[in-house]
């Protein structure tokens, strides 16, 4: 019997021999999510995970190679606790999970909503002396879409920043939709603007 615990012992002892154990953090990605909701705020959007594994696969670990999901088919809107379990981290071969934390994130699901606002063009600078440069943006209105909450905010949408200090002439222009700082994603990402430069009669 004691020959039987000694080759146990043994077999533990060399299979534990070139193992080595590391702690690090690792982003959270929600999969899953209902087409009609989106998340509005998380209790975090990390976890720090203790990994256990043979000392050659654990060299090359970092948290590029590591996924950890959080399943949200069966969310719904409001705030609720979703668990995150070892089976929901996907590591490189021979790598396990030992801990994680938190192994709880408390997650805010808002409705998504569409509206359709108007478009305002960001002119900067000047028109040259003796002249005069109008905009005209077409369409006039765009359809976002984001988290009700920010899209009940929203009163119109901007372009990106156009200098007319060195229009010569009428020019039309592919300008972008600002969207820094929402959380809204417009219908199409680009407008056609019409500068049209006119002469002051002297």
């Amino acid at each position: 019997m004691s020959a039987v615990i000694l080759s146990v012992f043994l077999w533990f002892f060399v299979a534990s021999r070139g193992q080595s154990e590391i702690m690090l953090e690792a982003p959270l990605e929600f999969r899953d999510i209902p087409a009609d909701l989106g998340i509005a705020s998380s209790s975090a959007k990390t976890v720090k995970l203790t990994i256990r594994g043979q000392e050659r696969f654990m060299k090359s670990i970092n948290a590029h190679n590591i996924g950890v999901f959080v399943d949200m088919s069966k969310a719904r809107e409001g705030e609720g606790i979703y668990h995150v379990n070892k089976e929901d981290v996907k590591l490189p071969f021979a790598i396990s999970v030992m801990s994680i934390e938190p192994a709880a994130i408390k997650v805010k699901l808002d409705e998504m909503v569409s509206k359709s606002v108007p478009i305002r063009v960001s002119v900067i600078g000047m028109a040259e002396k003796g002249a005069t440069v109008s905009t005209s943006v077409e369409p006039k209105n765009m359809v976002i879409r984001g988290l009700k909450s920010e899209v009940r905010q929203i009163r119109y949408i901007m372009t990106e920043d156009f200098d007319i200090s060195d229009i010569k002439e009428t020019v039309t222009k592919s300008l972008e939709l600002d969207t820094s700082g929402m959380n809204v994603v417009p219908e199409v990402p680009n407008v056609m603007v019409k500068f049209t430069y006119t002469e002051k009669k002297t």
